[in-house]
């Protein structure tokens, strides 16, 4: 029996193929195990441990009493598509035709899938920030995509705009941004965001940018690379209701593009999922037309927890970036006597009874080395959590 390559290309591309042909378990899993096994406070994982809004869960709730429980629009409920674009429009002054430049998935990363083999052929060359969310390596691998990365580097993680420059070429087909920055919490500068553009129209790329913590900011704006003069034709913008309103395992997400690009990731979409979480659309756009008291509110929270971590990771000892958005932290173990992020994060459990995720597991094997001591710690937890959590850290 032969089994196709496809399961071993998107395994290697995302680091869980070993040199004997075996998957192991992601480091995510590891953790979590990890975790549940010793008792610790789970910092790995980005997902919060209070519900969001009870407006948005009534919503839910209801739209189950209702009877909306059966196979929603293939491109989403209208209620849905009409508060997305009303939500770009109030934000970003993003006017979008939402019956036809506007998409609903199975969260984000559904929306990333059917993109990226949507629009790329075998061999084209797919650009990506590192360290990059662990899902992109695997999924352009099973695109049949080239994995080429422009490294972020401590302490701003901020790209190096000539290596930029130097990476993106002619066979770039996408540039896959994300913004805020998941696993370092860097929002990027404007200067970046219009070299992207730039660069972009000048080999004729196209730019997908996930977005998901775009309400997850702290003393900066975020700026949708879809508002940026010349971007607009080219761009898909990917986002979420999971982390804006603590609704993870909901699973609706979103893209908006030009018309064209949508029924192509459409032709696509439809052979993945078809449609998903029908009484969950219209709680979201429920959630979508919140007042804006809401969504300053949440960054505000997020941000006083952020400093609430980083106060207890600095008196344990550890180096750090302070983020400018997302849900994580990055610690450099280096400062403990710690070289080695992943036997550290397999050693925190008993050392402190918490639980981090190593940064070289977004990363290319050849570039883990320069991203060996870094650790991503997650802040979207309960203010008791973290208070706890810091007090353990300290044993450090």
């Amino acid at each position: 029996m032969t089994i196709s390559g496809a399961w071993q290309r998107t395994a290697r591309g995302a680091g869980l193929l070993g040199a004997d042909g075996s998957i192991s378990a992601s480091i995510f899993a590891e953790m979590s195990a990890l975790a549940m096994r010793t008792g610790a406070i789970n910092l790995g994982q980005g997902f919060p441990d209070q519900d969001g809004p009870a407006v948005v869960l009534e919503a839910a709730r209801q739209a189950i009493s209702d009877g909306l429980n059966q196979y929603p629009p293939g491109r989403g409920m209208p209620v849905l598509l009409d508060a997305i674009a009303r939500h770009q429009q109030r934000f970003y002054d993003i006017a979008l035709d939402p019956h036809s430049e506007v998409l609903v998935t199975a969260g984000a990363t559904e929306a990333l899938s059917a993109t990226l083999l949507a629009l790329l052929e075998p061999g084209d060359e797919v650009v990506t920030f590192e360290p990059f969310y662990d899902a992109y390596g695997g999924l352009i691998a099973l695109a049949g995509g080239v994995h080429r990365t422009v490294r972020l580097r401590s302490p701003d993680f901020q790209p190096d705009l000539d290596e930029l420059t130097n990476v993106v070429s002619d066979r770039t087909r996408i540039i896959l941004v994300n913004n805020p920055h998941n696993p370092t919490g860097t929002v990027f500068s404007r200067e970046t965001l219009d070299l992207l553009v730039e660069l972009a129209n000048k080999h004729d790329a196209l730019i997908v940018t996930d977005e998901v913590y775009e309400h997850l900011t702290f003393g900066v704006a975020h700026v949708p690379i879809a508002t940026l003069p010349g971007a607009r034709e080219r761009t898909v913008t990917i986002s979420s209701g999971g982390k804006t309103f603590s609704t993870t395992g909901w699973k609706i997400g979103w893209l908006s593009a030009p018309a064209a690009i949508v029924t192509a990731i459409l032709a696509v979409k439809q052979f993945l999922t078809y449609v998903n979480g029908a009484p969950f659309q219209p709680a979201t756009a429920l959630g979508l037309d919140l007042p804006d008291s809401y969504f300053t509110g949440i960054a505000d929270d997020l941000a006083a927890k952020r400093d609430l971590l980083a106060g207890g990771l600095t008196a344990a000892g550890f180096t750090l970036t302070v983020p400018q958005g997302s849900y994580f932290i990055v610690a450099d173990a280096a400062a403990l006597g710690h070289a080695d992020g992943v036997e550290f994060c397999r050693a925190l459990p008993d050392l402190a009874g918490v639980v981090g995720i190593p940064i070289s597991a977004f990363c290319l094997p050849e570039h883990k080395p320069e991203y060996a001591s870094l650790v991503r710690f997650a802040f979207c937890k309960r203010v008791d959590v973290l208070e706890e959590a810091a007090s353990r850290l300290a044993r450090l």
